[in-house]
């Protein structure tokens, strides 16, 4: 496939710059103690989920986890409505009631945020039949970790996508540790995508600090799930800068593999490729950082001032006849 237009490749830029932007600024404020709240890093995958965010068009659909803040600003969602859930404020997706791992933006093709592990895959599966059934030009998009590839219910998606041919993509963000296992203590395979040969899928292993080859390969999998081929199984290999959870200290993890990966952080490459390449000059680029941290601290603003959810809030947005308590 050609390159990406200077368009889109700004535009993968400017969102790579935000997810980033978004990541530091958390951490920076629980470390500060300005405020409180619960967040699993995504920092140093920005290359993928903004190449998800370019490459999916805004009826496809994304289920993705709790470590979704960049996948979540991919897919458009709102820093404000980010923000706002994570920290319990009236402003976020949810009223602030759903915290970090439950953020969804269906508007946005946002339908799911899931805190179990391999519990993404089979919703999408769900989705993609779907879509499939009612005959929508819709593919929806899984995303989730090495350590999810483990699961049962991943091994299961996986099966009942290929044998139904469903508009399905798995996105596997190998960041090579699965909490604070490392991938070669989980798996005896090299490659996740090679386990897509088991269920007579494609799979793909590709490079995901890059968001050029990622968005490649994405295009691929969609036009194939788009005319009826069946899914896919992209492996993108990148890399987690912070630990399982803000505040791990990351033992685990060797100090030279982590310099090294940090020395390749996905964010600045991607800068200087576009400024050797004539995409960018450094004005511009300069432009798209700081308006990205401003958008960050106009969000972390709304979402401060706002309050949170009150009492009456507790018997809405429910499936069930509330049950009244005294309180």
């Amino acid at each position: 496939m050609s390159e990406p237009t200077p368009d889109v490749q700004r535009r993968l830029y400017e969102l790579m710059v935000l997810m980033k932007a978004a990541d530091d600024r958390l951490s920076k404020g629980i470390s500060t103690g300005e405020f409180m709240c619960v967040y699993w890093p995504s920092r140093g995958q920005e290359a993928i989920a903004a190449a998800m965010g370019v490459a999916l068009r805004p009826d496809d659909q994304l289920v993705t986890t709790y470590r979704g803040l960049h996948d979540l600003i991919g897919k458009g969602v709102p820093l404000e409505e980010i923000y706002g859930e994570m920290m319990g404020r009236t402003v976020g997706a949810g009223r602030g009631k759903g915290g970090t791992m439950h953020i969804a933006n269906p508007d946005k093709g946002v339908m799911l945020s899931t805190g179990i592990v391999g519990a993404g895959p089979p919703v999408a599966v769900g989705l993609a039949l779907a879509g499939k059934r009612r005959g929508l030009d819709r593919v929806t998009v899984v995303s989730f970790g090495d350590g999810a590839t483990n699961t049962g219910s991943f091994h299961e998606a996986a099966n009942m996508a290929a044998l139904w041919d469903l508009p399905l993509v798995f996105v596997c963000q190998n960041n090579l540790f699965a909490e604070m296992t490392p991938t070669s203590a989980t798996m005896k395979l090299e490659r996740v995508a090679q386990r897509a040969a088991g269920y007579g899928m494609p799979g793909v292993r590709v490079d995901g600090n890059d968001p050029l080859a990622v968005k490649a390969a994405l295009d691929e999998a969609l036009a194939r799930a788009r005319g009826g081929a069946g899914p896919t199984l992209v492996e993108c290999v990148t890399f987690r800068f912070r630990g399982h959870y803000f505040g791990d200290r990351m033992p685990y993890i060797p100090e030279d593999q982590l310099a090294e990966a940090m020395a390749a952080d996905p964010v600045p490459r991607f800068r200087d490729h576009l400024a050797a390449a004539g995409v960018c000059g450094a004005d511009e680029l300069d432009r798209i950082d700081t308006q990205a941290l401003a958008t960050v601290e106009d969000a972390l603003a709304a979402v401060t001032g706002a309050g949170s959810p009150s009492i009456d809030e507790l018997d809405r947005d429910v499936y069930a006849t509330p049950i009244r308590y005294p309180v």
